[in-house]
């Protein structure tokens, strides 16, 4: 079912996944610990618990415009440059406008990964969240009536699907072999800030 968005909507969303991060903070904490700096938990939890305090106007592009540029100056972590990123992608599409339909939620999100692909100077299949998001927007394309299940299985599935490989890119790339057989940070944040949607 299609449903209109609108800037209270991304405020109540953002409380909701600002909850949810900080009960996983320590948990994507030591996820992070072993193939990073292990401070991925506190990146994303204190990211969204800033831009949970934000006042959005009611233009849906400057309301991703005021994450973005929150989170990243709350974040200045790779990670925290990655979603900063993505949110300025959904920033320029939506600029102007006071509202957008849930099924443009695909297309966001591929303007997203691709935005994100170019600043990391990164490529999919490299075992980083874009394969997460990727595999987001491909299977919101296909339509369901339940988007947001469909989204927390496909960022689910890409965990599992990229556990036993090895990292590729960034800093989790030196630990080569090591990082085989473990879920990688950034693809576990997403799992987490997914769910924080519900």
């Amino acid at each position: 079912m299609k449903m209109q968005i609108t800037s209270s909507d991304l405020k109540s969303a953002l409380r909701r996944v600002a909850a949810h991060s900080k009960s996983k903070r320590e948990e994507l904490c030591a996820a992070d610990a072993q193939l990073g700096d292990g401070d991925l938990g506190i990146t994303v939890s204190e990211g969204f618990d800033a831009c949970a305090t934000l006042d959005l106007p009611e233009d849906v592009g400057k309301a991703f415009y005021e994450m973005a540029k929150t989170f990243q100056s709350v974040s200045s972590s790779s990670f925290g440059t990655l979603v900063a990123t993505g949110l300025m992608a959904a920033a320029k599409e939506t600029k102007g406008r006071t509202s957008l339909d849930s099924s443009e939620i695909a297309g966001l999100l591929s303007l997203a990964r691709d935005a994100m692909l170019a600043r990391g100077k990164s490529s999919l299949g490299e075992k980083t969240v874009l394969d997460g998001i990727d595999a987001q927007a491909k299977a919101l394309q296909e339509g369901s009536s339940a988007a947001l299940d469909t989204a927390i299985a496909a960022a689910r599935d890409t965990v599992e699907t990229f556990r036993n490989r090895q990292n590729q890119a960034g800093r989790a790339r030196i630990f080569a072999e090591k990082s085989k057989g473990l879920p990688d940070p950034g693809q576990l944040a997403l799992v987490v800030m997914t769910e924080g949607l519900r």
